[in-house]
Order: C-alpha cells, then sequence, then structure tokens
C-alpha cells in the first residue's frame, strides 16, 4: 500500500512541479507576444493559442499536484472543530463520494468529445493556429484522471490513519 502511494505521490509531485515551469512560460511567452505586437507591429496567432496550451497544462498538471498538498479549498466551518477520528471519516467520504464520483462523471461525460477530436485530428479553426486542439481537449480526460489516481492515494494515506488511531486505541485497553 505504500509503495502504490509513493508511486502516485511522487508522479503528481514531479508533474506539479513541471507544471511550475510552465507557468514561466506562459508568461515569457505572453512578452514575447505583447513585444512582438507593439514593438514590430507583427501578430502570431500560434503563439496567441500556445499560451491557451499552456494555460490548460498548468491547470491539469497542477490540480492533483494541489490535491496531494491539501491546496485546495476547503468549507473548515466544523471540520477544525472535529477529532481526528472524524476528519479521517469525513476525508474518506469527501474524496469517496464526491471526488472520485465526479472524476468519474467528467471522464465520462468528456469521452466522446475527445475522441472526436482525435479522430479527425482536429486543429485550430485559424488557419495559421495550432493543429493540435485534440490534445488541448486530451485535458479533459486527463485532469480528472489524475485526480482520480491522486483521490486513491488520499483515501489510501486516509485508511491508514485510520488503521493506526485504531490500533492506538486498541494499545491503551
Amino acid at each position: 500500500m505504500q509503495k502504490l502511494i509513493t508511486i502516485i505521490d511522487t508522479l503528481n509531485d514531479r508533474l506539479g512541479r513541471w507544471s511550475a515551469w510552465l507557468a514561466l512560460a506562459m508568461v515569457l511567452v505572453m512578452g514575447v507576444i505583447v513585444i512582438l505586437r507593439y514593438a514590430f507591429q507583427i501578430g502570431s496567432i500560434a503563439l496567441q493559442e500556445s499560451v491557451m496550451y499552456l494555460n490548460a497544462l498548468i491547470f491539469t498538471l497542477g490540480a492533483a499536484y494541489t490535491l496531494k498538498e491539501q491546496g485546495h479549498v476547503r468549507v473548515d466551518v466544523f471540520y477544525n472543530r472535529f477529532g481526528e477520528r472524524l476528519k479521517n471519516i469525513v476525508d474518506l467520504a469527501g474524496t469517496t463520494l464526491f471526488l472520485l464520483v465526479t472524476c468519474g462523471f467528467v471522464v465520462w461525460a468528456s469521452w466522446d468529445y475527445v475522441a472526436v477530436s482525435w479522430r479527425i485530428r482536429e486543429g485550430s479553426a485559424e488557419s495559421s493556429g495550432l493543429p493540435f486542439v485534440y490534445l488541448l481537449k486530451s485535458c479533459l480526460i486527463l485532469l480528472p484522471l489524475l485526480l482520480a489516481l491522486q483521490g486513491l492515494a488520499e483515501i489510501l494515506k486516509t485508511l491508514r490513519k485510520i488503521r493506526s488511531t485504531a490500533d492506538a486505541s486498541e494499545g491503551e485497553n
């Protein structure tokens, strides 16, 4: 169980850190776009579309990393007052009932949309745009898969906490 958790955490950690570098790339590309447009009166649709691709990748690769780092927004009105056991149960139920179900729905709802895009190797509607729209749309599948994978790791971590809490309470009796 620990080996699987480590593999998933390492994967999402590397992807998340890589996405941070994509943010720098996106800023640099935006700078180039501005300089080309206002200093040289040169426009580039492909460069402008690349910003959208980079933004999608940053979000796609960073979401599971954010989950791993407990960085997603929580409503802690009640959660902070709960004991450790109840927090673990809430985490387990939330990840199982909300995260995994939502991820499954997003994959199911997006599958045909992405598959058609791949089938026709969809490109930009602009003649000088990027010919990789099908890769961009693949983020609709990759994002929930990475989140579900990290959700599985979080479930396993929570189960391990519940088990260690139960073992500790048995040792006290």
